[in-house]
């Protein structure tokens, strides 16, 4: 059973790493219709912006990537609750702020970042703090503060389409409502899968697999970003 499920993990893992490969993570943008529609709007479009948010959560592999790893080892509730508010205060603080306030971040470096973040978490996960180091960083102010980082991403590029300044601020509240709830429904998944993994003695025997897989993940999405930053420097 365990051979079985490792070889299922690696095939769900390296056809993930081989499309961060891909040029197109060096993009930083939206999908073409999501651009036409930020593009050409003029006003208030609560349904829309709530529709954007959430699809940009589910489709956003970084955040998920992230998120994946601050839950691999919360096994209670109350836990997994307190972990993704301090994560979804983070960013929606900045996201709101950011924009309302229109203060700019490059765009490679906040990404670069947010990359290093899901190296952080699998590197947390595996114990290597307290191996290499001695110690063990606060993980609920870390999970915070990296939540900031992931908001001025998303910030960064809402600001990319100099959206209408009428109540801004209101479609700014839908998106960050809309990627809530794509949170939550990726979350809802994402607990399912992991709770049905966790029945089996393989979870915890492949988890140094598992999580040097996001630490390469997040490694590879950071030296995406920092060529992209380089080359338009």
């Amino acid at each position: 059973m365990i051979p079985a499920i490792q070889r299922l993990a690696w095939l769900i893992g390296l056809p993930f790493l081989l499309c961060l490969l891909s040029p197109s993570v060096l993009a930083h943008g939206v999908d073409a219709n999501t651009e036409r529609f930020f593009l050409a709007n003029q006003g208030i479009a609560i349904g829309p912006f709530l529709y954007i948010g959430a699809k940009h959560m589910v489709t956003g592999y970084d955040h998920l990537l992230f998120l994946i790893g601050v839950i691999f080892f919360l096994f209670r509730t109350r836990d997994v609750l307190v972990y993704v508010s301090l994560f979804t205060l983070g960013h929606s603080l900045t996201l709101l702020f950011g924009v309302l306030n229109n203060m700019t971040v490059n765009p490679y470096l906040i990404d670069a970042i947010i990359g290093l973040s899901i190296v952080y978490k699998g590197f947390d996960n595996l114990g290597g703090f307290r191996r290499l180091f001695g110690f063990q960083p606060n993980t609920k102010i870390a999970v915070m503060v990296f939540g900031l980082f992931h908001g001025f991403g998303l910030a960064t590029k809402l600001q990319d389409f100099s959206l209408p300044q009428a109540e801004l601020w209101k479609n700014l509240l839908a998106f960050n409502v809309g990627v809530e709830i794509g949170q939550f429904v990726a979350l809802l998944f994402i607990l399912i899968a992991l709770d049905f993994w966790r029945r089996y003695k393989s979870y915890y025997s492949f988890s140094t697999a598992t999580n040097t897989l996001l630490m390469t993940g997040g490694l590879i999405l950071f030296g995406y970003q920092i060529t992209g930053y380089l080359i338009n420097a």
